[in-house]
């Protein structure tokens, strides 16, 4: 693989006697920063708090109406 316009450049500025700019990179460039954690059981139910699934015997007060018009 072809190396990069950018790569020859710092190579060449390092053969020189310059500084390396790979060394002003921070250590934190190369590390995976986000925390990756599995669901705990509050979430499970956060996700399921607004959906009703806790009434058993559907008794919430809400009713079904129908009206049939017939001519």
């Amino acid at each position: 693989m072809a190396r990069s316009r950018a790569k020859k450049m710092r190579e060449r500025s390092v053969r020189e006697g310059k500084r390396d700019p790979e060394l002003n990179r921070s250590s934190f460039a190369f590390a995976d920063m986000r925390t990756r954690t599995t669901k705990t059981k509050k979430d499970y139910l956060y996700r399921e708090k607004h959906k009703n699934h806790t009434l058993v015997d559907r008794s919430d007060g809400s009713f079904y109406f129908v009206a049939l018009l017939s001519f």
